[in-house]
């Protein structure tokens, strides 16, 4: 079972939710990332599932779950950011759990931000929607529409369902080579989704900080598949241990 749960009531009505989990490039990941610090989100819940992997992250001495709900009260921003990997049998569960959250707290637009694997990634953005408005305001931006393709993951589930949500829902995508993590896929990003919403973030620190984010984002990723793995093969040995 899988539950959203909030520290605190908050009336989300109006608000944009931006999903960026991880996947191809770890593009959403890292925009997240860099929105959340960089706009001075505040931490204000989490996603739990007894199926995810049983870990804790500690950022800056303090305990926090790996699944985690971020605010901007000011500009009405919700994101949501991953530090593992969800495994395929949960993305189901999750797609519709996030569209029950959505319909609950009259959430009024969804974004996901993702990858498309290429050997040869292009510096173009593109775009599905379910709003005609924004996908004519992205064509005029530049943003390509998509218009065969498949999309995976969380987000395609939320999108399967948009009939059933109601709300706008953007799937903003840029090409990625899935070998690599590199930050420019999540400045690409960024500065393409700054045309379609009200997004007021300065992207010249992404720039700057680049192998910062990029390192920050692969090593986060990878200790929470690795310790998910040795919590794995100690607890088939010998069970779980009450000891960290």
């Amino acid at each position: 079972m899988i539950e959203i749960k909030l520290f605190e009531d908050i009336r989300l009505d109006g608000y944009t939710l931006i999903e960026g989990f991880p996947g191809a490039g770890l593009v959403g990941a890292m925009a997240c990332s860099y929105m959340i610090e960089k706009l001075d989100m505040e931490y204000i819940g989490y996603i739990d599932s007894e199926s995810f992997p049983p870990i804790a992250v500690i950022h800056n001495s303090a305990p926090m779950f790996p699944v985690r709900i971020y605010i901007d009260r000011k500009r009405k921003l919700i994101a949501m950011i991953s530090e593992f990997t969800i495994p395929t049998e949960l993305v189901h569960e999750l797609g519709f759990e996030l569209i029950d959250f959505v319909r609950k707290n009259a959430i009024s637009e969804i974004v996901s931000i993702g990858g498309i694997p290429s050997e040869k990634p292009s510096e173009d953005a593109f775009i599905v929607t379910t709003d005609e408005s924004l996908l004519k305001k992205a064509a005029a931006s530049g943003i390509k529409p998509i218009n065969e393709g498949v999309i995976a993951g969380v987000s395609a589930i939320i999108l399967s369902n948009s009939i059933v949500i109601n709300v706008p829902i953007i799937n903003l995508l840029v090409e990625v080579n899935p070998e690599v993590t590199d930050p420019k896929y999540a400045e690409i990003a960024l500065t393409n989704l700054k045309k379609i919403i009200n997004l007021d973030i300065n992207l010249e620190e992404l720039e700057k900080e680049a192998k910062i984010v990029e390192a920050k984002i692969r090593q986060m990723v990878k200790k929470a598949n690795l310790s998910h793995e040795s919590y794995k093969k100690a607890t088939d040995a010998t069970g779980p241990s009450m000891y960290a």
